[in-house]
């Protein structure tokens, strides 16, 4: 009897584990898929474009999700790079409606914050979680789609160029950038004072020694070398520093800064110098102007020249459009080429 009695408990308790089993397993598969996305489609895609940011980038719709009791629901969008499987969401936008539209630019920026890499197509996946109550409660999850984005960046590429001049220390380092995305160009003002080098970023965007980095071949021609011994060498001063990792090809030119023109005491034949500020990073001076035109120059000759931003890209472009002051007096002049590819003045009555 005794042996019948364990034999039946041996056969409840086998049953009720699989049951349980059964229902956890029916749970988790309920939790990831509670509901589905009705539109896009995987498979479906977009490429953004920076000129229109407000465009749609992403219009979803999505089954509502039944608690079995009238709450209100909230949806929240989430994305994830394809692969990744959800390890750090990223949410993307909460409603209480099962359909939304999110702007090129918010996608844009998810896309990039997801690892997407610009100006390529890259898979991202979706789906929508869904919660009740103002705790967040009940949280179900509708199917996963994968949606294709190509992603933009106003951002410029840009190198390093650690040195003698700031301790040799990559992430601290001035920058130069290229002209564009995709341009290997490079381009910027630094005050310069010994050894240096350029230091490209990683996948992540960080500049440490261990990435790419460039050096002189040798022969202190302008030639660059990939991983190169020789550090490129120049007596202290601010110079315009270029460098094309394609042509493996670069240039310092020292330089002095001034303002020129009708505006300013020396007209258009002279300069009036201003003075480079260590701390600022800027050349300044207090100077009387008259009312009329001006630009600024290097070196007191026209070979470099910056003027207005008829192009409307945040820079002075140089041989650019001649600059202006309304008023006679003494302004304080101040020319910031700190940013590579940013250049900008300021001129302010005192």
């Amino acid at each position: 009897m005794k042996n019948i009695v364990k034999s039946l408990l041996a056969v409840t308790l086998i049953t009720g584990f699989a049951s349980c089993t059964d229902e956890q397993d029916l749970k988790f598969l309920d939790n990831a898929a509670e509901f589905k996305i009705l539109s896009p489609v995987s498979g479906e895609g977009v490429v953004l474009n920076p000129e229109t940011p407000t465009n749609p980038g992403l219009s979803m719709t999505w089954e509502e999700m039944d608690y079995g009791t009238p709450t209100e629901v909230t949806y929240t969008i989430q994305v994830d790079k394809s692969g990744d499987d959800f390890d750090s969401p990223i949410d993307l936008v909460s409603t209480t409606n099962n359909y939304v539209t999110v702007t090129s630019d918010a996608l844009n920026g998810a896309s990039s914050a997801a690892g997407l890499t610009p100006f390529t197509q890259g898979g991202l996946e979706i789906r929508v979680r869904s919660t009740v109550g103002t705790t967040g409660s009940e949280e179900k999850f509708s199917d996963v789609i994968t949606y294709l984005v190509t992603p933009y960046s106003t951002d410029l590429p840009k190198l390093a160029v650690p040195g003698n001049h700031q301790g040799w220390n990559p992430p601290t380092a001035p920058r130069i950038a290229s002209s564009a995305f995709g341009e290997t160009d490079y381009e910027g003002y630094i005050w310069l004072d010994g050894g240096f080098k350029f230091v490209a970023p990683d996948p992540a965007g960080n500049f440490n020694w261990g990435n790419t980095d460039y050096g002189d071949d040798g022969s202190f021609s302008g030639v660059l070398a990939e991983s190169g011994e020789s550090d490129i060498t120049a007596t202290a001063g601010y110079y315009r520093v270029r460098a094309n990792t394609s042509t493996l090809l670069y240039t310092i030119e020292p330089t002095t800064w001034g303002i020129v023109g009708a505006a300013t005491p020396g007209g258009w034949d002279n300069s009036t110098a201003l003075t480079y500020n260590s701390s600022t990073k800027k050349w300044e001076g207090a100077i009387s102007l008259s009312a009329g035109e001006f630009k600024f120059r290097a070196n007191n000759a026209w070979s470099i020249n910056l003027g207005g931003d008829p192009d409307e890209d945040g820079s002075m472009n140089y041989d650019g459009p001649n600059l202006s002051v309304a008023a006679a007096g003494t302004y304080n002049v101040v020319l910031d080429l700190s940013n590579p590819r940013q250049y900008a003045y300021s001129v302010t009555l005192q």
